[in-house]
């Protein structure tokens, strides 16, 4: 991509944050847009991205960075454009090229790594997906996540639901999700057991640690007050339950998981807005092991593929499907907003 289709890029992710509900998150991608140059290596990094910015989440990882530096108190005058600071493009535009000049070797090294934001509205997404396979079953869930960043998800049975007048999970949670249902309602027949819970990521989160807590908030967009206290809620409860995250190449991780799966329980390969980081030949990998344990799937050991991903890059939302052994049909169940704010149950 040349220095025109970065800039285009950054606009992008402005308008997907406009739709999104993120106004001061949308001027900061514009501002960026037109402040970032060579001056800085900041700049170079960015105008010369060698690869897919828009696969790779090059606006996301910009903004996460300079988030980080307002978390961690290290540019005072950056915070003062953030929320809860009501602030313009222009004002952005003029306090950026200092801010990202005296943090230079910060930004270029948080732009390295893949954003990680752990979402946890999406099980609000992925819940309806777990009691289809529950219900149509009835065998307890053997859970692996892959994308995992902190385990938050894998927690999704300790979390409180309200779908309309609908509630599931925990009243005494102190995560409590409640997106806006379109259209039909959300069934909710069928009872969860969960008997086995893991997850990887090549870069897993340590909720223990303080710096890693900083990161996973720094990609929450900061003017989503709501997300950040989910985000606080989800990783007090993480603290306390621990779930099992393992540092892995997704395609080892499912590889490994399959062949280790017993019979008496449903397997549950789930992962959500995660997919589009992965190298070609890893989702190949992981497509071919589900496919062969598909083939050898049971009734008392079936296998299950339920996905939270983008269909088309130019809706702002995601479908959820599910993908069920022995059969192996693929039945969209829903459309979702890609931070869990809505769902739209077509299953």
């Amino acid at each position: 991509m040349d220095e025109p289709d970065i800039r285009d890029h950054f606009l992008a992710q402005a308008k997907a944050c406009d739709e999104l509900g993120s106004p001061f998150t949308a001027n900061l991608c514009r501002a960026l847009a037109k402040v970032l140059d060579a001056n800085t290596r900041t700049g170079q990094a960015v105008l010369g991205w060698p690869g897919d910015a828009r696969a790779d989440g090059l606006a996301l990882r910009v903004c996460g960075a300079l988030h980080a530096l307002v978390l961690t108190g290290a540019s005072e005058r950056l915070a003062l454009i953030y929320p809860p600071n009501q602030t313009s493009e222009s004002e952005i535009a003029a306090v950026l090229p200092e801010a990202i000049a005296r943090s230079d070797e910060w930004i270029v090294a948080g732009i390295a790594g893949a954003p990680q934001t752990n979402e946890i509205a999406r099980s609000a997404m992925l819940l309806p997906g777990f009691l289809t396979v529950a219900r149509e079953t009835g065998l307890p869930l053997d859970l692996c996540e892959i994308g995992a960043s902190a385990g938050l998800n894998l927690l999704f049975d300790s979390f409180h639901y309200r779908y309309g007048d609908a509630e599931w999970g925990d009243p005494a949670s102190p995560v409590r999700l409640a997106p806006e249902v379109r259209g039909r309602a959300v069934p909710f027949g069928g009872v969860i057991n969960v008997r086995h819970r893991a997850g990887c990521d090549i870069a897993p989160v340590n909720v223990a640690d303080a710096s890693a807590r900083v990161r996973l908030r720094s990609y929450i967009w900061a003017d989503q007050a709501a997300r950040l206290a989910r985000l606080d809620a989800a990783l007090s409860l993480a603290e306390k339950l621990q779930p099992l995250l393992v540092k892995a190449d997704a395609a080892d991780f499912v590889e490994k998981a399959l062949a280790a799966r017993q019979q008496g329980g449903a397997f549950v390969l789930y992962h959500s807005i995660m997919w589009q980081y992965l190298p070609r030949a890893t989702k190949d990998a992981i497509t071919a092991s589900l496919e062969q344990a598909g083939r050898q799937a049971a009734a008392a050991a079936p296998v299950a593929r339920l996905k939270m991903e983008p269909r088309d890059p130019t809706k702002q939302w995601a479908v959820l499907s599910l993908t069920l052994w022995p059969g192996g049909e693929t039945r969209r169940l829903a459309h979702c907003d890609y931070h869990g704010r809505w769902i739209e149950w077509i299953g």
